[in-house]
């Protein structure tokens, strides 16, 4: 490898530090879902304790879309470096707040409220984190590489859900389940804050982009706002184009393991080792799809792959309902890992593409953090009240297809706007 390659890869690994800590986060919060509710919802019983804990979850996520246009701001503004350094810190005083804030037995609801307001925090600054580094990451890629480069934004996020996999096993594996349950759970959040310092050096380290250097100007934060909303249209489509990334890849990763214990009635350990599997699977797809999307066009991949969700979601649902098993549950995973990958790795360079450049961050983030907070983030409530209210366990794939509706309705919306620009 050249040095100027070398070079590009380690600022890759800087870069996306903050996206593995974020996502590190959301997943131990998903898989220690039902721990968390005993600690902080004991007074509610049954599903209603899970129901309040995804609430308390999901409200993290209606904070993104301010974080995305404040932040987002802030990193037109004063530029890519300094703003993912500040998110970073954000982030981990929201994970810090979880680890160590006592449970209800011991404070009464200030500890409902505490853990509120760090996922309020980690909310607010996750808003902006994805955009940036997506960004950043478009800024630096060589002439047509784009899709390859941005494919690593998430690529980072699969090696904190295998990660995080791990440590909730070994939690798991090594103490009983009173243990656990008693605090054990707390033990992967007390690593995320011993592990913050490496990734502030990693990101500290980073260099400005050139593009953003080579701006004649930078707005200031009213032009920003004023910029955005005059391409209001422009960013509620962007919302639209992501929602399928974001509804299906919270299914597939945070919600995984609640869906195989607690609907499914699977092995602790199978679900997660299926949700594992599914970190590995993604891993591999998208930079494999980014490239592709890359050759193709993005267009080609974001239509084929919204189809196949369309097509296949509730089938492969049903299937695995109808005899719960982990070969099936993991067949059918790795089936939805390669139709999210597929569909991300052209998704997110085409988002920094239709995005004005002067307010990329902001536009991109708040795009994006508006998909999240409306769909993907209260995927685990949605697909938790579906089965619910229906009775049938695959009703969660009626959430993914309306996602996959979305995107192909953006898809074919976007496109024709950008043919009728030229």
């Amino acid at each position: 490898m050249e040095t100027s390659a070398w070079a590009k890869a380690v600022t890759v690994i800087r870069v996306t530090s903050g996206n593995f800590f974020e996502m590190f986060d959301f997943f131990l919060f998903g898989f220690f879902a039902t721990q968390i509710a005993q600690a902080f919802f004991p007074t509610h019983t049954g599903s209603s304790g899970l129901i309040y804990t995804f609430l308390t979850f999901g409200a993290g996520f209606l904070m993104r879309p301010l974080g995305g246009i404040i932040l987002g701001a802030y990193i037109d503004r004063h530029g890519r470096r300094q703003g993912l350094i500040l998110t970073l810190g954000l982030m981990a005083v929201g994970t810090a707040l979880l680890a160590f804030t006592p449970s209800y037995a011991r404070i009464g609801m200030a500890a409902q409220l505490l853990v509120l307001v760090g996922r309020l925090i980690q909310g607010f600054s996750a808003g902006v984190e994805l955009g940036g580094v997506s960004v950043y990451l478009a800024e630096i890629a060589p002439p047509g590489r784009r899709g390859f480069y941005a494919s690593w934004q998430s690529g980072s996020q699969q090696v904190a859900v295998v990660f995080s996999g791990i440590l909730g096993y070994l939690v798991h594996v090594l103490l009983p389940p009173e243990a656990v349950a008693a605090g054990g759970w707390r033990i992967p959040f007390f690593v995320g804050c011993l592990i913050v310092p490496l990734l502030y050096i990693l990101r500290r380290s980073l260099e400005e982009t050139e593009a953003f250097r080579a701006q004649s100007h930078h707005p200031a934060i009213g032009e920003v706002f004023r910029t955005i909303g005059a391409h209001i249209g422009l960013v509620l489509a962007g919302m639209l184009l992501v929602s399928m990334t974001t509804v299906s890849f919270y299914f597939i990763t945070v919600y995984t393991p609640t869906y195989g214990k607690a609907v499914l009635h699977l092995p602790e350990g199978a679900a997660l080792l299926v949700t594992c599997c599914v970190g590995l699977s993604n891993f591999v797809w998208l930079p494999i799809m980014g490239a592709l999307s890359d050759k193709t066009g993005r267009k080609t991949l974001l239509m084929a792959f919204t189809l196949l969700a369309l097509v296949t979601a509730y089938p492969a649902l049903a299937w695995l309902v109808s005899a719960p098993s982990f070969g099936r549950m993991l067949m059918v995973e790795l089936w939805l890992s390669f139709v999210y990958a597929g569909y991300n790795g052209a998704m997110v360079p085409a988002l920094a593409e239709i995005m004005p450049a002067q307010v990329r961050t902001s536009g991109f983030s708040l795009a994006y953090s508006l998909a999240t907070a409306l769909f993907g983030g209260f995927t685990p409530l949605a697909a938790t009240a579906l089965i619910g209210a229906t009775g049938s366990r695959a009703a969660p794939a009626i959430w993914l297809s309306g996602a996959a509706l979305f995107g192909l309705g953006a898809t074919l919306f976007l496109y024709r706007r950008a043919a009728g620009r030229r």
